[in-house]
């Protein structure tokens, strides 16, 4: 078996927390109190950061998929997506939820979706009451920023890394709605692009997997889609067949050396990394659509 299968084969069997497992028994034990759901997804990453297993656990619950971030994603390949899971009969809305959006539209959508459940509600004279949507998604993808831009406050706790919520919790919004957060949901096992593109955006921790393997696939991603913000980032319009000779070109442009002039490559790769995390680099899709593959 060579380091890359040894290092893959490790992330199949330590990455899944207990608490992941003990959060879907937790949601379909409160399944029957939900009324819909906001499934938050990244707009970077339409498949990957698609909960593959979630309609085990929701039933048939309507469902609102949020794209978030939006701003930092390749419009034109995440609109194909987009487009792909409207088609399925999904409800879909965008946001930049770090841009502190106007989030009528949101709740708006969602009076919709419920109408015809709020309407049979009143046909049988049961009593009104506030729409309980469960929120949503994988680690880092938002759902946290999304719940404090409903309330208008901060609610819960905020962390570009994962697992920053660990319990379900209830939270009133406004008038109409109230939320049950959850924690960040991934699932046992991993296709080898996936794991790297959850990686990449850090939905999972980012020990789990070598630090240069995942640099490594940032680079070559976007040598084959993205060559020119490869060149104006890092100075680089193709990458050698030795990474590390584009990590020294990377360190020296900027500045990541250490006592000698000799190159810091850990400080060159997390530096990649914070690029894509921070937003520093945007414009990028890393899920791909083909026609006929899904």
């Amino acid at each position: 078996m060579s380091n890359e299968e040894k290092s893959f084969s490790k992330v199949r069997l330590n990455w899944y927390p207990g608490h992941m497992a003990k959060t879907k028994r937790l949601i379909k034990e409160q399944i029957n109190l939900i009324d819909i759901v906001y499934e938050v997804i990244d707009a970077r990453m339409p498949i990957s950061s698609k909960i593959i297993d979630i309609d085990e656990f929701i039933q048939n619950k309507p469902r609102i998929l949020i794209f978030n971030k939006i701003d930092l994603c390749d419009k034109k390949e995440t609109d194909k997506w987009i487009k792909f899971y409207e088609d399925k009969g999904y409800t879909v809305i965008n946001y930049n939820l770090e841009g502190h959006p106007n989030m009528k539209p949101l709740i708006d959508l969602t009076m919709e979706v419920m109408k015809d459940e709020i309407r049979k509600r009143n046909q049988k004279g049961m009593k009104s009451r506030k729409i309980r949507a469960l929120v949503i998604g994988i680690p880092n993808v938002g759902k946290s920023t999304l719940i404090n831009r409903l309330a208008n406050k901060k609610v819960t706790g905020i962390g570009n890394k994962p697992g920053v919520t660990r319990n379900l919790s209830w939270i009133r919004v406004n008038e109409n709605i109230e939320l049950l957060d959850s924690p960040g949901i991934l699932w046992p096992k991993l296709e080898e692009n996936n794991a790297f593109n959850l990686a990449t955006f850090t939905a999972i921790r980012e020990e789990i997997l070598p630090l240069f393997e995942v640099t490594e696939y940032i680079l070559k991603s976007l040598e084959k889609y993205y060559p020119e913000i490869l060149k104006e980032r890092y100075g680089i319009e193709q990458l050698n067949e030795d990474i590390i000779s584009d990590l020294e070109i990377i360190g020296r442009k900027r500045g990541c050396l250490i006592k000698g002039g000799e190159i810091d490559y850990d400080k060159v790769m997390s530096l990649i990394l914070n690029d894509v995390k921070n937003g520093y680099i945007k414009g990028i899709t890393l899920d791909r659509f083909v026609q006929g593959e899904y």
